[in-house]
């Protein structure tokens, strides 16, 4: 009798191509935006609070507070290197080993930042090394986000895209939250005199425990990210051997359009948000009653008590994201985001119209509720839209440079422009319109975007491909 054949092995576990479980990523994208942009809000709160008196003091009030803007300014110009640099080796290498240099990037300059003496103990030195941490900063978040909104989308579920890629969205009202909430309880134990003079332990070095609490944060987000694996979409680019060489150069050559659309639809985004916050937290905090020391009139609260209004606001930022995210699956990409720009449109013209009646907390909670509420609905279906746009082996850099550039265009100047549209009587009614206007030119754009919603990842590699043929 023969021997009855050998039973064929079914394949093991371990042969199978290694996938990120859906609970992880989450988590990566959600830790690693939250500290990223923890990072860059204690900057923000910083620019307004301490840095103008600390690194700036040989200039009147207003001028310190526009040259610590325009440090603030400078990490917007720096995200498109950021966005070059990290996508060339995130199309290239793999978006793990990616997202955890960015990180690393940026949480080593925000703790340098709490490190760094004033201009009493350096002179100029002071106000030219914060400037290259904040340049530093830039260039981490620059090819964080983009990472992040990969790591979510190329390993959501099918007809999942967009509540996946709101996750990173996610993480910048955590993140806010997270590091004014620091500030506030920092506050409370430090708390300004009677007449607002700063407290004398929070100039010395109170302000430093944002900065320095950052590095704990670092380590809880390389941890995560270090028991990641590359997406089944990035892995497929490279068993092809359709790694591009250049990323830069491929993605101006095949994706333009998306690029410029993709930039200009988030314009608006980027100029309500730190119109919302940076904006806002200056004119909460200014006295309502010209004198010498108050060159414009704002609406007269603490620092303590406006941040915590802020935060009630960001809350429902945070509510809204997720809820965009949703929208954006059943409905579709322009569908829930062509009506929020108009929205943010209108709340532009408004703006002045909030206060003319009353400056109390109510009234000023509403108002930031409102327009942090629109904040989420236009930010939560980006994490999908932008990845979208482009196909697989360029898009980390496509997204990152749309995201990014429209950072420059959108938020880079906003706080010292609204600053600047401020009247000295408190009028803001130009400081909204210039805010419509944005929501005007996002509002182009979006009609320019083709639908994603049920279009899957490939199809943009497809359309990249198709037009490299008519090229050829």
């Amino acid at each position: 009798m023969s021997a009855a054949p050998a039973p064929t092995s079914a394949p093991t576990p371990a042969s199978a191509p290694a996938e990120n479980p859906r609970s992880r990523v989450v988590i990566a994208s959600l830790v690693g935006t939250s500290i990223e942009f923890y990072d860059f809000y204690v900057y923000a709160t910083a620019a307004v609070l301490v840095f103008p008196a600390l690194f700036f003091p040989n200039e009147d009030p207003t001028a310190s507070q526009l040259s610590s803007f325009v440090t603030f300014a400078l990490a917007f110009f720096a995200r498109p290197v950021g966005s070059i640099l990290f996508g060339h080796f995130g199309d290239r290498v793999g978006r793990k080993a990616t997202l955890v240099a960015s990180l690393l990037v940026m949480g080593t300059a925000t703790f340098l930042i709490g490190c760094l003496p004033t201009f009493d103990t350096i002179g100029i030195w002071a106000p030219v090394l914060l400037a290259v941490m904040r340049f530093a900063q830039g260039v981490g978040l620059g090819g964080e986000w983009s990472g992040a909104a990969l790591l979510a989308t190329e390993n959501a579920p099918k007809g999942k895209r967009g509540v996946f890629g709101s996750m990173p969205q996610l993480g910048a009202p955590i993140g806010f939250l997270l590091a004014n909430g620091l500030f506030i309880a920092i506050n409370a134990a430090m708390p300004a005199g009677a007449d607002g003079t700063p407290n004398a332990d929070f100039q010395a070095w109170g302000w430093r425990i944002p900065f320095l609490l950052s590095a704990v944060l670092v380590i809880v987000g390389l941890y995560v990210r270090f028991k990641l694996v590359e997406s089944t979409v990035f892995r497929g680019v490279q068993e092809t051997g359709s790694v591009a060489k250049l990323p830069l150069g491929r993605v101006f050559r095949t994706s333009w359009k998306a690029v410029i659309v993709g930039t200009f639809g988030m314009v608006a985004t980027y100029v309500l948000f730190y119109f919302m916050t940076t904006f806002t937290l200056n004119y909460g905090t200014t006295g309502a009653e010209a004198g010498p020391l108050v060159p414009k009139i704002g609406l007269g609260y603490s620092r303590g008590e406006f941040l915590t209004l802020l935060m009630i606001g960001v809350v429902f930022f945070g509510i809204f994201t997720p809820i965009a995210g949703w929208l954006a699956d059943k409905y579709g990409r322009r569908r829930t985001l062509i009506p929020t720009t108009i929205g943010i449109a209108l709340f532009g013209l408004t703006f002045q119209l909030w206060f003319a009646a009353s400056t109390g907390p109510i009234t000023v909670v509403t108002f930031l509720v409102v327009g942090l509420s629109l904040m989420g609905l236009t930010f939560g279906p980006m994490g999908a839209l932008l990845p979208e746009l482009f196909p697989t082996n360029v898009r980390y850099t496509g997204s990152a440079i749309a995201y990014n550039v429209a950072s420059i265009l959108g938020a880079s100047l906003a706080p010292t422009i609204a600053l600047a549209l401020w009247r000295p009587d408190g009028n803001i009614f130009l400081v909204g319109l210039y805010l419509t206007i944005a929501a005007v030119v996002t509002l182009v754009a979006l009609l320019f975007v083709r639908e994603t919603k049920s279009r899957g990842l490939a199809d943009a590699d497809a359309d990249a491909t198709a037009a490299t043929d008519v090229r050829a």
